[in-house]
């Protein structure tokens, strides 16, 4: 029987999540996932559950950033060739290894992130495309393929890590970094990694309906306040959260 109360607090919770996560270019999992935990669900079905309702993450946030954004096809392409292997890879071990260890390396390297962003005032703020190059693209793809594990595996706050790569390696700004991260890992990504999960484990298909709604309209909204203001306040969000998701993995 399906509980409605329940199912409201789902959709705040998702939509709240997701807003923030389509401004900052990542982090639905900080709110979301442990949500889903508290309500009753074990860690691998959330992760599985939590995976499928960010897909609408992606859609919302597409929907809206394709009516002002120009993304380069092969650019995209490279990001999706080069993390989807990751995806399936890091969602296919995660299932079978305790997740603490690397709770607590994501949550200082999370924080890391927004700390580096912080003291780099100018950091995103124009697009200066850099390392293109063959050598660059190497580079660039193998640290992508590992933050594709990153994804698969684990929740809370790996787009940022793809965000802040295009930003730093790919010279993008925040802007521009945040679209090309909620429509290729938002979608692609995540269904890959819910696809995996749902084929190795379970997903609680009852709360999917208002997690769905709720990402999809988050994402669609949060994304439109990042295209309207800009780069700076994309960037203080980024930073924000990724302190905020830090201290939350720390902390447990």
């Amino acid at each position: 029987m399906i509980d409605i109360s329940e199912q409201i607090l789902l959709f705040v919770v998702s939509l709240l999540a997701n807003f923030f996560s389509a401004l900052a270019g990542g982090g639905a999992g900080l709110i979301q996932l442990p949500a889903l935990i508290f309500l009753g669900l074990p860690f691998g079905l959330a992760l599985a559950t939590h995976k499928v309702a960010s897909v609408a993450l992606g859609v919302g946030a597409t929907i809206r950033h394709l009516k002002s954004s120009r993304l380069e096809r092969r650019f995209a392409l490279f990001i999706l060739g080069t993390g989807l292997p990751g995806v399936i890879l890091g969602a296919s071990i995660i299932l079978q290894i305790p997740d603490r260890l690397a709770q607590i390396a994501l949550g200082v390297l999370t924080m890391g992130l927004g700390i580096y962003s912080y003291f780099s005032p100018q950091l995103g703020q124009t697009l200066e495309l850099k390392n293109r190059h063959n050598k660059g693209m190497l580079i660039g793809g193998l640290l992508i393929f590992v933050l594709g594990v990153l994804n698969g595996s684990l929740t809370s706050g790996t787009g940022l890590f793809v965000t802040l790569w295009l930003v730093r390696w790919f010279g993008l700004d925040y802007k521009t970094a945040v679209a090309y991260t909620l429509i290729l890992v938002g979608i692609f990504w995540n269904a890959s990694g819910a696809i995996t999960l749902g084929l190795l484990g379970d997903i609680h298909w009852l709360w999917i309906p208002a997690l769905l709604a709720g990402s999809l309209i988050g994402g669609y909204f949060g994304a439109h306040m990042a295209i309207i203001k800009g780069n700076k306040l994309i960037k203080t969000t980024f930073e924000v959260v990724t302190i905020l998701i830090g201290l939350k993995l720390l902390i447990g």
